[in-house]
């Protein structure tokens, strides 16, 4: 059953369900058992081997005893409601749909031209009981208290590596392991802020660990999510279940850092992420902003003075902490890998100078191999003192010769792993029992020439959970769980009461997302009072709420302003190739400066390429590049202009709602589509300017409904006025440029001309209403240069930008700056002084205001991006203590 389509679903098959009570007997009689030799969620036991057959070759029947469901999944099916079983179609459709207008994805290949995918979520959660909570709480708290240890004893005194606990290989020889965190001591002497264990339950119904995340462990944004979209499904269950909240444990971990950062009052802290390319990134913003902190990329820090920098458009911001969502090689790019472009030059020497926190520290990728936790319950009684809790599966690091032979007979039934993470951070496995005799003999013969870089660990059968198909049916999954630590003080942490759990893709497929899994939510339930501290976004003091109106990095309103140019651009674009494709197909195509116009804006607009022959001597060939070249993301017409407004607003994407969003992708990939279908027709020898017509008619809505959102719905901030003012700069080069022209070869004298020019400019209605049959060049003055009210004048244009400009500099009402005096003050022109005829030039003073209008817009272009995206020269100043 498809969730957004669930007609091939058969409600006659729940119709005999009746009393609460007999949800758990249907469910019980609907749900297959988990495979044989896994543990049942649902049932709370192990699936036995197949039942024997008697003597007529018929299975016997199967104890009822063993289908029963555990209580907390009864309780879970009896607290469905009067809908049950019905409704469940109903409610897996609204999940989907909660899902694609959240817009949370999971980009698996990070593709910039690629689709991004929705997240996958199914309908049922993983029930977690109290007493199977309190031994995971238990052994993952004492785990990170490990890992915390052995970060702090290998960058310290190295007494693990001398006393062979640790093999050296597994820490100095590991491409995790940097030497430029040595002697460092962070704030708080804590190393591990988030940490991360993956668990599944094995068949003797204990939880073991499978590995664990600690450089930049993603799933605490995709969780929370998940919580929000499932507990709006099933309320009753939810709170019928006693689920233990999630928001106290994130509350708790900001508050902890804040209390750990150096000097700053309040402190300032940054989620870091590699950009809107990375495949989690939603998950990086929706973090951000549920913590009330600031998303940045590397490109918005810079180090001064061994401190760390926000770049804002107010100047540097002191930033005292950071939630780094980035992979250590890539953090500083004159320490790290030098070809990093999405890290801080200089910012491990910040952090060795003890000026900001970072969570986690840089070099724990080494903790995160596989081969370490057959050395961790040795490193537990020796730093902590206690044996492991929790255990891990049998590993074998082959390292170690005695290790290597004891694993080598075993390979068939074991799993095989890199001891070093790839390029991608992935530990790759191959199962032994999935091998032929001849592939085992080459990975043993692999292994034995290089022990170090493999590792074996023991294939554990893992848990299977209950799962709501696309049939609408109940199938059971594999399921892992990853579990959270996060720091709640100095060398302080706490568990958070929930999850991430991870669905098998397909039976025998191992648990990833990148694999084509899904994930579940995970629900702990608790018999102590529930803390309901609110789900809501953590801002709910004054201070806290003043923090949260965080501030505006030069990146992001670098790319605001180039996103308001390319929407004015594609306008513009559209506009003008619409007039011409009609100038060309209509009467008035005798008109040798008109065509000459056309052609000059076209070039000049990049709508065709240079060497195109002009619109008075090829007309056809003209035409046909034109159209030819609508659909061309590299050529600078309106697919261009296009892409690169999905591109500025995908850099901007936390400051979009989902509706604009999805208009800028949809508008692009439809338009981008159907271009490419006229171009073929053009390359073919056959096309209808008819059709192109209507294909721009429906961009030209788009873009027009694009603009209103940009108007309307967003909020009247400083990255919003640099989207406007990069709307009016380009739309003052674009007037004057085209104004210009039309005057300078004439065509604005022919009545063909003057049309198309009013026409261009969106003014026709507005001309005829105001001045009839008039057609003289001081009624066009007077609509397209002088009119205050007219959006697409000179005036207005210039006004408008002179004032945001000045407001972008914190001016006060009315009071202009420096670089608002750049551009022409409308107030000084006069239709007698423009419209004066003089010697050889038809207007003087009119062709040297266009001039100077379309310098006076890129120059003042170029100024913004010094004064407030770059910060170079004299506005480099720190803002704040």
């Amino acid at each position: 059953m498809d969730p957004l389509n669930p007609s091939s679903f058969n409600p006659s098959l729940f119709a005999d369900a009746g009393a609460p009570e007999d949800m758990a007997a249907l469910a019980a009689s609907l749900a297959p058992r988990a495979a044989a030799g896994h543990f049942d969620e649902l049932r709370d036991r192990l699936t036995p081997p197949a039942p024997p057959v008697d003597r007529t070759g018929a299975a016997k029947p199967a104890d009822a005893e063993t289908d029963a469901l555990a209580p907390a999944w009864s309780h879970f099916f009896e607290a469905l409601g009067p809908g049950g079983f019905a409704d469940l179609p109903r409610r897996a459709q609204s999940l989907a749909r909660q899902i694609r207008d959240n817009g949370v994805t999971y980009n698996v290949y990070a593709d910039r031209d690629g689709p991004q995918r929705p997240w996958s979520l199914d309908l049922f959660p993983l029930i977690v009981s109290p007493d199977s909570w309190a031994g995971i709480e238990a052994g993952v708290l004492q785990r990170v208290r490990v890992l915390d240890r052995v970060m702090a004893d290998v960058y310290g005194p190295q007494q693990m590596l001398a006393e062979g606990l640790l093999p050296p290989a597994l820490v100095q020889g590991n491409p995790g392991y940097l030497r430029a965190m040595q002697g460092v001591k962070p704030p708080g002497d804590t190393w591990l802020h988030i940490a991360a264990f993956d668990l599944a339950r094995g068949p003797d119904g204990n939880w073991w660990v499978l590995s664990q995340r600690t450089q930049a462990p993603s799933g605490l944004g995709y969780l929370l999510e998940n919580r929000l979209a499932i507990s709006r499904q099933f309320p009753q269950a939810f709170e019928s279940l006693h689920v233990q909240r999630l928001a106290a444990t994130y509350s708790a971990l900001v508050e902890a850092l804040q209390a750990m950062c150096p000097a700053g009052a309040p402190p300032h802290i940054a989620l870091l992420t590699p950009g809107p390319y990375n495949e989690t990134y939603f998950e990086h913003a929706y973090l951000a902003r549920y913590l009330g902190i600031t998303l940045v990329e590397g490109s918005d820090l810079t180090v001064r003075d061994q401190r760390l920098y926000l770049k804002t458009l107010q100047g540097l911001r002191p930033v005292h902490g950071l939630i780094k969502r980035l992979d250590d090689e890539f953090l500083d790019p004159l320490e790290l890998r030098p070809d990093s472009t999405l890290g801080v030059p200089g910012l491990l020497q910040a952090i060795r100078a003890g000026n900001v926190l970072v969570a986690n520290a840089p070099g724990s990728a080494f903790l995160e191999s596989p081969a370490l936790l057959g050395f961790l319950p040795a490193l537990a009684r020796r730093l902590i003192g206690e044996p492991l809790e929790l255990p891990s599966l049998p590993t074998w690091w082959c390292g170690e010769r005695a290790a290597m032979e004891a694993a080598l007979p075993q390979l068939g039934t074991c799993a095989i792993k890199a001891t070093y993470a790839d390029a991608q951070r992935n530990f790759e496995a191959v199962l032994g029992s999935r091998l032929s005799r001849r592939e085992l003999d080459e990975w043993a013969g692999r292994i034995a020439l290089d022990g170090e870089a493999h590792t074996v660990q023991a294939y554990m059968p893992v848990s299977q959970m209950p799962t709501w198909s696309r049939e609408g049916q109940i199938s059971p999954r594999a399921v892992l769980l990853r579990v959270f630590a996060v720091s709640n003080g100095a060398q302080s942490w706490r568990v958070l009461p929930g999850g991430l759990a991870r669905l098998a893709g397909q039976e025998g497929q191992i648990a990833s997302m990148q694999r084509g899994g899904s994930s579940a939510d995970a629900w702990v339930q608790t018999r102590e009072a529930i803390d309901r501290t609110s789900l809501l976004p953590i801002h709910n003091t004054p201070a806290s709420m003043a923090r949260h109106r965080a501030p505006v990095t030069s990146r992001a309103a670098e790319n605001m302003f180039w996103l308001g140019r390319y929407t004015e651009r594609a306008e513009n674009a559209v506009r003008l190739s619409r007039l011409t494709l009609s100038l060309l197909a209509g009467e008035d195509r005798s008109s040798a400066a008109l065509l000459e116009w056309l052609h000059q804006l076209a070039r000049h607009n990049a709508l065709v390429p240079a060497d195109v022959p002009g619109a008075p001597r090829s007309r056809r060939v003209f035409e046909r590049s034109l159209i030819a070249e609508l659909g061309n993301p590299d050529g600078g017409s309106v697919g261009f202009a296009l892409r690169c407004i999905r591109n500025a607003a995908g850099a901007v994407r936390e400051r979009l709602s989902q509706d604009v969003w999805n208009q800028i992708v949809r508008g692009e990939a439809e338009f981008a589509r159907q271009a490419a279908e006229q171009a073929g027709e053009v390359a073919g020898g056959s096309h209808a300017t008819s059709a192109v017509l209507r294909i721009l008619e429906d961009t030209s809505q788009g873009l027009a409904a694009l603009t209103g959102a940009q108007t309307d719905r967003m909020t009247r901030d400083d990255a919003w006025r640099l989207l406007s003012i990069g709307r009016h700069i380009e739309r003052l080069a674009f007037l004057s440029d085209a104004l210009g022209a039309g005057f300078g070869n004439g065509a604005v004298h022919e009545l063909p001309g003057f049309e198309a020019m009013v026409a261009l400019f969106d003014s026709t209605i507005t001309f005829h209403a105001r001045y009839q049959q008039r057609r003289d060049v001081a009624t066009l003055v007077d609509l397209l240069v002088l009119d205050g009210d007219n959006p697409r004048s000179l005036a207005w244009v210039t006004q408008t930008l002179r004032g945001r400009i000045a407001r972008l500099a914190g001016s006060a009402p009315g009071k202009l700056t420096a670089l608002s005096y750049e551009l022409p003050d409308p107030a000084g022109w006069t239709l007698e002084h423009l419209c004066a005829p003089g010697e050889g030039v038809h207007y003087p003073a009119l062709m040297e205001l266009f001039e100077h209008c379309e310098t006076a817009a890129y120059h003042v272009s170029d100024a913004i991006g010094t004064r407030y995206f770059t910060l170079t020269s004299e506005s480099l100043r720190s803002v704040g203590v």
